[in-house]
């Protein structure tokens, strides 16, 4: 199905003020389903703060030799961690890690010394680790990866994910990602693609507030639509907000709008209405107006977690569960836990016995 809304369309919206926004934001009531809002409960483990890129607004990465950088985890780690996770009901294990993280010296020592050439060697099997000791299932956001590295990862992962950010070369001109080599939107449209030819459930989104213009919202958004409309795996869309962060290249940047972001999310509900992708808007990124973006389309929290923090977005703590609960429930919906794998997708179509064997153990 394709989806009838133009750039346009997407661009009005995206250029709305006053009363109109109050009236697109009732457009988006007709495209819900029910009256839930979804969560996944997670445990975020960074198997290494080594990255290609040299992102703008990135406090992620850490320079080689920063004697407080996590260079690679340890399995025991790794496991003492998902333990921890288990204990705590979680369901959904994010693995996080510098793009190409292996082109430095220092990770390669590292791998030698576990016994591994490449890092996806080492992805993979605590992926597969994770599947035969616990009960948790991998999800795996690493940045690119080849069409045989993809492969390789949907046997050992419920699902993926990369954001796209935004699919304008233009930006990366800007400080967002001069630095940064992998955050080529070509790159990152050819990873998701493959994604979709391997037929991978995947999450993607776009990041607001980097240098981008509205028209290239737009071609942002309309780039994912077009993915989803070719192969069918997009599962949720992120609308993530940069936040200025001190130290980091663009902490005097200026935040995208309260209003911009109110709007980007109505634009991205009304492009994926006649679909069931999910919009997503991170609670922590958004603590004192999180409950709008329900009010204009957004179905998802994303990953939650009560054992860790989140290591790319480190001042910005999660909600408590708790508190989550109350932020929904006050705006008149009904928080409930998802896997990190969305329902349609638990089949053989999608997922091998191994994993749909998992998922069924966890209900």
């Amino acid at each position: 199905m394709q989806s009838n809304l133009t750039k346009e369309d997407i661009l009005q919206v995206l250029n709305a003020t006053d009363s109109e926004i109050i009236d697109y934001m009732s457009q988006t009531v007709q495209y819900r389903e029910n009256n839930l809002i979804t969560y996944s409960k997670n445990v975020f483990i960074p198997l290494t703060e080594i990255c290609r890129n040299d992102c703008g607004y990135c406090n992620f990465k850490k320079n080689p030799d920063d004697p407080e950088a996590i260079i690679l985890k340890t399995k025991d780690e790794i496991l003492e961690s998902l333990k921890e996770a288990e204990q705590y009901g979680c369901k959904e294990a994010l693995f996080t890690f510098g793009e190409d993280a292996d082109e430095e010296e220092i990770v390669r020592l590292k791998l030698a010394e576990y016994g591994y050439d490449k890092m996806i060697d080492y992805i993979v099997d605590i992926c597969q680790m994770t599947l035969d000791e616990t009960t948790l299932l991998p999800h795996t956001n690493g940045g690119n990866f080849s069409f045989d590295d993809l492969k390789r990862l949907k046997e050992v992962n419920a699902s993926l994910g990369l954001m796209l950010e935004n699919s304008s070369n233009r930006l990366m001109e800007l400080p967002a990602h001069k630095k940064s080599p992998g955050k080529n939107p070509e790159l990152r449209l050819e990873t998701i693609s493959n994604a979709g030819k391997l037929k991978i459930p995947y999450t993607t989104g776009i990041l607001i507030g980097i240098g981008e213009t509205k028209e290239e919202v737009a071609e942002s958004l309309l780039a994912i639509r077009e993915l989803y409309d070719t192969y069918g795996h997009i599962q949720e869309v992120i609308i993530q907000n940069f936040t200025p962060i001190p130290g980091i290249e663009m902490e005097n940047w200026p935040e995208p709008s309260f209003l911009d972001m109110i709007r980007t999310v109505i634009a991205g509900t009304l492009l994926f209405g006649d679909t069931d992708v999910s919009i997503q808007v991170p609670p922590n990124l958004n603590n004192e107006t999180a409950q709008i973006f329900l009010l204009c389309g957004a179905d998802d929290w994303g990953g939650v977690s009560p054992v860790s923090p989140d290591y790319v977005n480190i001042t910005s703590p999660w909600p408590g569960i708790d508190e989550l609960e109350k932020l929904t429930v006050d705006a008149g919906f009904e928080l409930t836990e998802r896997l990190c794998v969305y329902e349609k997708y638990i089949n053989n179509e999608w997922l091998n016995a191994t994993l749909l064997e998992k998922i069924a153990n966890l209900s």
